[in-house]
């Protein structure tokens, strides 16, 4: 029976010949919480940037910016290329075989980009990619990976495992237990891949190696953009969590967006009538100029600088 994606992730960090690039040291900004008290039914979270640490605060799909970006880029493709046994089915063209497999993966992603409201689905992209080396012969043992799908799932936690550390903020863990057993429903409403709810999971073990967010974070309400096809703030990420949280019973004004992007997270949740939480915990990831904090449209509810500052905005 293939393992799941789950398991996967887990195998790969038990393995010791595998080198990861570390999660980003957390640079806290100078802000002070501002709580108010809400009537919430329901929280919805951000990811990347709020749960999750990346370098530059959220998700890449091609070179990082930085005079290093292209080597990490190459150095991504290399290690996804001998992990997955893709040289023999790749072409012999001049160059690194990382030349080769970057082209294949910028098509592909140039494509997608413009058939799924910006997003990238990496899984589509690794998919696009196995199906050329098919016809040239390329295998893979389903038995343990699993149909194509679930195969390029793994490919594309793999390949952005390599391309970005990631590492839970502090209090991760335990703001979304908190928010489980003050009886509040719980979800995500995120820009975010097939692997983020599994490398989520990954990230808060780490700092709490029995913590299981899938008994919290309900996968009925996970709104992730490579689902929706759909980046924010688009509308349509807005009108899928809506109908999301109406199929329990709650309305947007009922339920608190946490994110920590006032264009990207707060203002569209605002507008579609959420309540809203700031996180001003890490300037990587923070975007709130102080003419943005000024603008009624922006401007959040409540601001945290701890996320399990959450608890005291429950009314």
């Amino acid at each position: 029976m293939p393992i799941s994606l789950d398991q996967y992730i887990e195998d790969l960090d038990g393995r010791k010949d595998l080198p990861w690039p570390v999660a980003p040291k957390i640079d806290a900004p100078k802000a002070k919480p501002h709580i108010t008290r809400l009537p919430v039914k329901a929280v919805m979270w951000t990811v990347y940037g709020t749960l999750v640490a990346v370098p530059h605060g959220e998700l890449v799909y091609e070179p990082p910016p930085g005079p290093l970006g292209e080597f990490v880029f190459e150095n991504a493709l290399e290690k996804t290329i001998k992990e997955f046994k893709m040289w023999n089915s790749m072409s012999r063209k001049p160059g690194k075989p990382s030349e080769y497999m970057g082209s294949l993966y910028k098509n592909a992603a140039a494509t997608l980009r413009l058939t799924n409201g910006g997003e990238v689905p990496a899984d589509k992209v690794w998919e696009d990619i196995v199906k050329k080396l098919q016809q040239k012969d390329y295998t893979y043992d389903a038995g343990a990976y699993g149909g194509l799908e679930e195969y390029c799932r793994k490919i594309a936690y793999f390949f952005h495992a390599s391309l970005q550390g990631a590492g839970a903020y502090p209090g991760a863990a335990d703001a979304l237990r908190m928010v489980a057993e003050s009886g509040r429903q719980q979800g995500l409403l995120a820009d975010g891949q097939s692997f983020t709810p599994g490398q989520l999971r990954r990230c808060a073990r780490k700092d709490d190696p029995g913590f299981e967010p899938n008994a919290y974070v309900r996968p009925e309400l996970r709104v992730l953009s490579a689902e929706v096809k759909a980046k924010k703030p688009a509308e349509a990420m807005w009108k899928a969590a809506t109908a999301a949280l109406a199929a329990k019973g709650i309305r947007p004004a009922e339920t608190l967006h946490v994110g920590s992007s006032l264009p990207r997270d707060i203002g569209p949740a605002k507008k579609h009538g959420f309540r809203t939480a700031l996180f001003a915990g890490d300037k990587t990831s923070l975007v709130a100029s102080g003419d943005q904090l000024k603008d009624p449209a922006l401007r959040p509810d409540v601001m945290l600088t701890e996320l399990t500052q959450v608890i005291e905005v429950f009314a």
